[in-house]
């Protein structure tokens, strides 16, 4: 999000005082008309979010083995239900204070989020932005977004419920804590720092809290065997393809959406523009994936360029308005090139991440946040970077911490006979596709 909002529902009643509430029956038709306009595009944005989570969905599905399969649907469902209870109880208003920060510009407010009266009787709404509603769905979505980066990576040997109480602290504190950094007015925000939809926001953040879990979590049994790594094959490419077509599409929302307003003209011309990067750098990394693993490997890997075409919208979240098209495409299809470099450098690691969402997510988003200085004038390639390291190490740390601590007391990882039996049977008693085993 370019421009931070900072009149969270708990500020409402503050407003007044504020200088910034107006009377909807006394304000110009143009500007409650530009409310209407900016709410509506807050829920369409929203709904189209919302659509990536069964993209991640589908995505995992693809890519595990099929005795893992229910398992990583149950995960994607139940994190998403979690971040919408979390962000709501705790996390929206510790992401966006207004000026009820706890330490200023650094720790939020506690406090539930709370909504305009129905039919706003009452209330003294700001009608030159939208609805509290329509904002706390939109921004909702990107932090159960953050979430669904994690599931993935440590997908086929966790077990449920420490991974469930891992995706509250993140959506509830992690998460929100550090955008309030930069989309609630605080500090990193007040340097200058740029990351307009989420490189580092959402996307870094997912892949720090992914890394930190993989490593305290270890490899699967047999992945990496006598100096040399083992593949193993998803269950079905055709889910996978069909997931990152979902979470393509779904990305028209999360960058367009945040231009935050669509009350005028340029604000209109702005997001078709951002609609059109976002676009091309998709298919600059898939394009890239495609001719790098041709050249490297002889044939082309599916999973590769489908990676490839994630990493280029990752890249692109940080700026997609102020680049060219062509531009744009190069941000994406360095991206992929990421990819294709970072997924076997992982491997030789021993660092296990069965999706790729730490090369797509983490990598392609810390290359997107430096790629901003390229296209946007305004943005200082210290402050970028100080900016990705700051909240690179808070998560990483806080993340790791946090999986330390499950490991120690109530164990994160199933038993060796429950990771060979698959997962499905294991922690859930069925499996996603009966009439077959793997």
């Amino acid at each position: 999000m370019k421009l931070t909002h900072i009149l969270p529902a708990a500020t409402l009643i503050a407003l007044p005082t504020m200088g910034l509430a107006q009377d909807a029956e006394t304000l110009p038709v143009s500007t409650e008309i530009g409310f209407i306009f900016n709410t509506f595009m807050f829920l369409v944005a929203g709904f189209l979010v919302f659509w990536m989570a069964a993209g991640f969905a589908m995505l995992e599905a693809g890519l595990v083995r099929s005795k893992n399969v229910a398992m990583q649907l149950t995960k994607n469902i139940a994190l998403f239900s979690l971040a919408a209870i979390a962000y709501y109880l705790i996390g929206y208003n510790l992401m966006y204070p207004g000026d009820g920060w706890s330490i200023n510009g650094i720790l939020g407010a506690f406090s539930t989020a709370s909504l305009e009266p129905v039919g706003l009787d009452g209330a003294a709404p700001d009608l030159t932005y939208a609805s509290v509603g329509s904002d706390f769905f939109f921004q909702l979505m990107f932090c159960a977004t953050t979430a669904s980066i994690v599931s993935g990576t440590l997908a086929e040997r966790i077990k449920l419920w420490p991974f469930l109480f891992f995706v509250i602290a993140l959506t509830a504190f992690i998460y929100p804590i550090q955008a309030s950094w930069k989309w609630g007015g605080g500090f990193l925000d007040g340097m200058g720092f740029l990351d307009f939809a989420g490189s580092t926001v959402v996307h870094s953040v997912g892949g720090w809290a992914a890394l930190a879990g993989a490593l305290v979590l270890g490899p699967r049994i047999g992945k990496y065997k006598d100096g040399r790594t083992v593949p193993f094959m998803g269950s079905n490419l055709p889910l996978a393809t069909l997931g990152t077509f979902i979470l393509w599409l779904g990305w028209f929302g999360f960058n367009g959406g945040s231009q935050l307003y669509m009350n005028t003209a340029g604000n209109v011309g702005d997001i078709s523009r951002i609609f059109a990067n976002t676009n091309t750098a998709a298919a600059g990394g898939a394009v890239a994936a495609l001719l790098l693993t041709q050249l490297l490997y002889k044939k082309v890997d599916l999973t590769m360029v489908l990676n490839g075409a994630l990493a280029g919208l990752v890249s692109i979240t940080a700026e997609p308005l102020t680049p060219t098209l062509g531009a744009a495409t190069l941000i994406g299809a360095v991206g992929g090139v990421i990819v294709v470099f970072a997924v076997p450098f992982l491997d030789k690691l021993k660092i296990d991440d069965v999706v790729g969402a730490i090369p797509v997510h983490l990598m392609a988003g810390i290359w997107g946040t430096i790629a901003v200085v390229f296209t946007n004038g305004d943005a200082s390639i210290g402050t970028q970077l100080y900016s990705i390291l700051v909240v690179g190490a808070f998560t990483f740390i806080v993340s790791g911490a946090i999986w330390f601590i499950l490991k120690s007391t109530i164990g994160i990882r199933v038993s060796e006979e429950d990771e060979v039996m698959g997962l499905d049977m294991a922690e859930l008693g069925m499996e996603a596709y009966p009439e077959f085993t793997n």
